[in-house]
């Protein structure tokens, strides 16, 4: 059998509360990763050998990119993204973007307002 281990996967670190009451994972999701979770992170660090073609394609899939129609592929996929960085949005500009937009204001009068014209 693929994936095989003797103990379940939990990762309390990011998951304090368990996989299952994280809310990032569907119940199925969560049961995937808590049983194939141990042997899936000891074939992705490189740790333990492919013992069949399933774990193969796992690891082939995993470095790739890709998770194709892997279910275990698309689920550690899932489990990496949730524990990877986080990305900001902001919805203001960063300090470079005004330098930029006050650049018109800097050429010869054409057109602008500047103190220059108020004499």
């Amino acid at each position: 059998m693929s994936f095989e281990s003797d103990k379940r996967f939990n990762d309390f670190k990011h998951f304090p509360r368990g996989l299952r009451r994280s809310g990032e994972f569907t119940v199925a999701e969560a049961d995937s990763l808590e049983k194939f979770g141990t042997a899936m992170l000891a074939l992705y660090q490189g740790a333990m050998e492919p013992r069949d073609e399933v774990e193969a394609a796992f690891i082939a899939q995993v470095k790739s990119g890709e998770a194709g129609g892997n279910p275990h592929a698309k689920v550690w996929f899932k489990y990496l993204k949730v524990i990877g960085p986080k990305r900001v949005h902001r919805l203001c500009t960063v300090a470079g973007g005004a330098e930029e937009s006050n650049s018109f204001d800097s050429g010869n009068g054409g057109g602008g307002g500047g103190d220059e014209s108020l004499d």
